[in-house]
């Protein structure tokens, strides 16, 4: 079961909402609805789901509706229509004191502003969530000082907000909003005002964190960089509508239209683009079942200087390259094992392209993509130069 399941939800801001929702239902566009109602639809029949443990990333332009679609999620802005699901509970329905139970015990939200009260100490700012839920000055305390030490500002405690960076102060924020431990996280244009080197560091935090909480997180950003850097998923907004729903590589390499093409144009791919998503299947022998023989007629026939060799269970052994081979059939022998190389440089699957550069400039031979020892698929130069060509005709 998804963490949150969103349905069909719509947002319409002002009269003739009746009007304005069989317009929706028509496919009208959201400057139609306008027109002829007066009536703003800020969300427009939007429906997608969060796994548990997922980094949700919103995205778009000013208006696009990604703020007013998070503060739906906890119902700080009442949905005009469709539903809602936390852990498959409908909260679109529910009354204000069974809502006031999920949003003490399950959600937590993080704004742009940090919203800290000056006169109160980092710590009273930290606890200030758990204080008006009624816990104990000792419960409160208690919690409060273990998310500062997570944010790593329990040297700070005593201090007060003006005496912090804006980057320490929006730390704050989110250790306030973590101290009451939620199950998930809703945070809009959180690192939006800050600069961008401390918003960086920022991001780092955050996906520290995720590493060991394992948070759901719904992050709102306009700033694709930010979305690619932290997000499994990114959904893009456009008019209220939700035109691309995909991962980071899904969105780069397969623009859903010519909105999206236009909004991931300026992206370098070589910083977000991972190794399994150019790597090729790669020939192969395995070394206790093909010999020599076998492998001379393969290389032939692909072409190969070289030849990955594999076991059984697909677990990278090393490469023979096509002189050894040559060589192996003119002594007869049976075997790879005595001709086997062992030093094929490797990367994980989750390496950017960027970084494979040095990798691949200074080997001779492919370099595998490998996981847990298996090997994966292999990656030849012209693949990332291929994949640097992609990108700079997309800057043409």
């Amino acid at each position: 079961m998804s963490k949150i399941t969103v349905e069909n939800l719509v947002k319409v801001f002002g009269k003739k909402k009746n009007q304005a929702l069989q317009m929706v239902k028509e496919d009208k566009t959201k400057a139609e609805i306008l027109k002829a109602t007066g009536a703003t639809v800020g969300v427009n029949d939007v429906s997608f789901s969060v796994e548990q443990g997922e980094i949700f990333v919103i995205m778009g332009l000013s208006g696009s509706g990604k703020s007013t679609l998070v503060r739906m999620l906890n119902r700080l802005i009442e949905p005009t229509e469709g539903s809602i699901f936390i852990d498959g509970e409908n909260i679109s329905k529910m009354d204000k004191k069974d809502l006031r139970k999920v949003r003490r015990e399950k959600l937590s939200m993080v704004f742009q502003n940090f919203g800290l009260f000056p006169h109160r100490t980092i710590l009273e700012n930290t606890e200030y969530g758990l204080e008006i839920q009624g816990y104990s000055k000792e419960d409160r305390q208690q919690k409060a000082e273990i998310a500062l030490e997570n944010a790593g500002l329990i040297a700070f405690k005593d201090q007060y907000p003006n005496q912090l960076s804006g980057g320490m102060q929006q730390r704050v924020g989110l250790a306030r909003a973590l101290a009451n431990d939620p199950e998930i996280l809703l945070m809009d244009e959180a690192f939006s005002a800050l600069d961008p080197l401390i918003r960086r560091d920022m991001q780092d935090e955050l996906l520290n964190m995720q590493e060991t909480m394992n948070k759901t997180l719904v992050f709102i950003t306009h700033d694709l960089n930010e979305a690619l850097r932290i997000g499994d998923r990114i959904a893009i907004m456009k008019d209220g509508e939700l035109v691309q729903l995909g991962t980071g590589e899904e969105i780069l390499t397969n623009p859903a239209n010519e909105y999206v093409e236009k909004f991931v144009e300026d992206v370098d791919r070589a910083k977000v683009i991972r190794a399994e998503n150019i790597m090729t299947r790669p020939t192969y022998i395995e070394i206790d079942h093909d010999g020599p023989h076998v492998a001379l007629q393969l290389m032939k026939k692909e072409g190969l200087s070289s030849m990955v060799v594999l076991d059984d269970d697909r677990n990278l052994q090393g490469y023979v390259t096509d002189k050894d081979i040559v060589k192996a059939v003119q002594r007869k022998e049976k075997s790879v094992k005595d001709i086997l190389r062992k030093d094929l440089p490797t990367v994980d699957p989750d390496t950017l392209v960027s970084e494979l550069f040095d990798v691949i400039q200074d080997s001779s031979t492919p370099v595998g993509v490998v996981r847990d020892g298996k090997l994966l698929g292999i990656i030849v130069r012209s693949l990332v130069i291929s994949a640097l060509a992609k990108d700079s005709e997309v800057h043409e």
